[in-house]
């Protein structure tokens, strides 16, 4: 058997220990014969392709981003798309794809399977950790721990000269990275997509901390809002998935807080160094785990399902329901939390 490999969307840390996993595996074990589709769904949309074998997969395992390539290619809104797949599939004779990636990604692995009878099998991947299906998704892990460094380290500049601190991390829809990232920060406020946030609350905040001769820092997901206000755009453009950028709520909220508190305040947006970078040792167990496993639903030619954590297990569970909604930060562990503010 001839199977196809591709990881798409944004890049995030465990990616080569996936595709590692699949192809010890399935090389090893299967005697399958593997080529790699660049740059996410446009490889197999333009038939551009890498070989994937043993010396291709060795000494990938610490290294972030992936081999392969990614992109946020999004063949539903090209012309022909879903028939230009399955003809360069023919053409290259694989007889089943195992797609790498978040909500978008697997959203489309999830169309091409129930709707087009093309064998496909997920692998959960986002930063964002925001797939329902799954307890945690690799990428994760080492994005909190990326944050949870910068936060620490910017405590200390921030006493010195006694500012607020603003630390702006990713989290379109799910505020993920900022609570865990947040919590184990010492951060003294977390605002997240999930809730709405009160400028003059997060303003009280910020002033009982320096009644305490203590330099505050709030973090903030990208994609949190205030009760008052929309989101806050990068430009207003939209991506081939109808997604908005984002980028610069914390920028907004630093000044807000600056112009009612008189208190100096800067910004940090971490972006995409949260993405980049060698993964987490957790990651790397976690990734390649899904890789074992993703070839496995392979050989039983069980298609159409995404592998997923459940407690220390991995198991299957329908495209279709991973790529339903979206896991967020249920409101109980917010307000867990918000013992820390101010």
């Amino acid at each position: 058997m001839r199977v196809g490999v591709l990881t798409g969307g944004g890049d995030c840390p465990g990616l080569n220990a996936v595709i590692r996993g699949i192809v010890r595996k399935g090389v090893q074990e299967y005697g399958y014969d593997f080529v790699g589709f660049r740059d996410g769904w446009r490889g197999p949309l333009e038939g551009d392709t890498v070989r994937l074998d043993i010396p291709a997969v060795r000494g990938i395992l610490p290294r972030g981003g992936t081999i392969l390539g990614s992109s946020r290619t999004n063949p539903l809104k090209a012309e022909n798309g879903i028939r230009r797949i399955k003809d360069n599939l023919a053409k290259l004779d694989v007889q089943a794809l195992i797609a790498i990636g978040g909500e978008d990604t697997l959203g489309v692995a999830a169309r091409l399977s129930d709707e087009y009878a093309v064998p496909c099998v997920g692998v959960p991947k986002t930063i964002d950790n925001d797939l329902s299906a799954t307890d945690y998704t690799f990428g994760f892990d080492t994005a909190v721990n990326i944050a949870t460094e910068a936060i620490d380290r910017l405590h200390t500049t921030a006493e010195s000269h006694m500012r607020v601190l603003v630390v702006e991390v990713m989290g379109r829809h799910a505020g993920w990275i900022a609570i865990h990232s947040g919590l184990a920060g010492g951060a003294n406020a977390i605002l997240i997509p999930e809730q709405r946030f009160d400028v003059e609350q997060v303003c009280a905040w910020v002033t009982s901390r320096f009644r305490a001769s203590y330099a505050p820092i709030v973090v903030v997901a990208e994609g949190a809002m205030p009760k008052d206000g929309d989101m806050v755009l990068k430009d207003g453009s939209l991506d081939s998935f109808g997604h908005v950028r984002l980028s610069g709520v914390g920028e907004w909220l630093a000044k807000e807080i600056e112009r009612r508190t008189g208190k100096e305040a800067r910004t940090t947006v971490l972006g995409h160094v949260q993405r980049g970078g060698t993964p987490s040792a957790f990651d790397r167990w976690l990734a390649t785990r899904f890789g074992l496993h993703a070839i496995e639903c392979v050989h039983d030619g069980d298609f159409g399902k995404m592998v997923s954590l459940r407690s220390t297990d991995i198991v299957r569970v329908p495209l279709a329901e991973a790529t339903a909604k979206l896991k967020t930060v249920n409101p109980k562990l917010y307000e867990e939390v918000g013992v820390f503010f101010g």
